[in-house]
């Protein structure tokens, strides 16, 4: 479980005025924008034609995450605020704790596929809230000294609720809508309180279900069943014989061990062969991954109708990560057995 700042929390729930939740609305963003490169590292690293239908399964988790950062920067928009995809800092540096996580209770890095990283990471990253509640001698329930991504969305909800104003004060104008990539149940302009919490829902229940479901309202298995679908080998379905009316029974997801292109865990350019491939390959992620940020900035700072071409530009980016795999990393002209892993920083502007 992603464990976050209590902190935090509080300053949601002591909020008085949209402009109160702007900063940590801007964290959420980033930790939405943060669970990207190490879904996609993990799916890139799936060789072409092996392991489709794990391939497809992230692929589609990393689409609804790309769904989640654009609901979080209309939100800021509807407060009032930019979202600041540009800012210093905004990328997570790999390997190290995701935006609002503490400690280093959950560290994230940018690593091959295997079913271990299901389990011990992406599982993680996506757990359903359930808590531990110590009690005090006086038998008053003492909260957990840290809280939870799923306690900190639900406090978000209830703040934007408890605000004066239904209708937020953002101009309506800057809000993304992209029926040709999302549908309009999914991503819709936030005017009111209402509209946020409806859209802070959706976020909740794609990553972790429903409180009684792993179902999401879509009617697809949210992210952390997913992902321990994937671990165990088989799909989640309906099961009238299971207590619980779902099991691990479906179709199996096979896992090929050989078809997974053994990556660099948390690649760096320093550590490449500047007149190597390897290094031009990276040097071709990191220019497009920096075009990626450029045209979703773009996007979300008034030009909505620019999401095409940052989708265009994401789809760039998932090619040259392909071709990147491939590009073994030698040391000293000696094989190392390593390839080269993508690399999320922005292209220095002098290169």
């Amino acid at each position: 479980m992603l464990r976050i700042d209590r902190a935090a929390v509080d300053e949601l729930a002591r909020a008085q005025q949209p402009a109160d939740l702007v900063p940590r609305v801007q964290d959420a963003v980033r930790l939405e924008f943060a669970t990207i490169p190490p879904y996609l590292t993990a799916m890139l690293s799936l060789k072409p034609g092996r392991n489709r239908d794990i391939w497809w399964a992230v692929h589609d988790v990393v689409v609804d995450e790309m769904l989640h950062l654009l609901i979080g920067c209309n939100l800021l928009n509807a407060l009032g605020a930019r979202p600041a995809l540009d800012a210093p800092g905004f990328v997570t540096e790999y390997p190290g704790p995701l935006p609002l996580g503490i400690g280093e209770d959950l560290v994230v890095g940018l690593e091959p596929f295997s079913l271990g990283l299901m389990e011990s990471v992406f599982m993680r990253i996506e757990e359903p809230e359930n808590p531990l509640v110590f009690r005090r001698a006086d038998g008053v329930a003492e909260p957990p000294e840290f809280a939870t991504i799923g306690e900190f969305y639900r406090t978000l909800s209830d703040a934007l609720l408890a605000l004066p104003q239904e209708v937020l004060p953002g101009d309506v104008r800057r809000q993304v809508v992209a029926p040709a990539w999302f549908g309009a149940d999914r991503l819709f302009p936030i005017r009111t309180t209402k509209d946020a919490a409806r859209a802070i829902g959706l976020i909740v229940e794609e990553g972790e279900g429903t409180p009684d479901s792993p179902v999401d309202p879509d009617g697809d298995i949210a992210h952390y069943y997913r992902f321990a679908a994937i671990a165990k080998g088989r799909r989640l379905v309906r099961d009238p014989s299971a207590p619980e009316g779902f099991s691990y029974s479906g179709d199996p997801y096979p896992f090929d061990a050989d078809g997974v292109w053994p990556l660099t865990p948390n690649q760096r350019p320093a550590d490449l062969d500047p007149e190597s491939e390897a290094w031009r390959r990276v040097h071709q992620f990191r220019v497009t991954f920096t075009r990626l940020l450029d045209a979703l900035q773009r996007c979300v700072d008034g030009d909505p109708g620019h999401l095409d071409a940052a989708m265009g530009v994401m789809f760039e980016l998932k090619l040259a990560g392909q071709m990147l795999a491939t590009v073994p990393v030698p040391a000293g002209g000696v094989p190392t057995g390593r390839h080269a892993g993508p690399v999320f920083t922005r292209a220095p502007v002098n290169l």
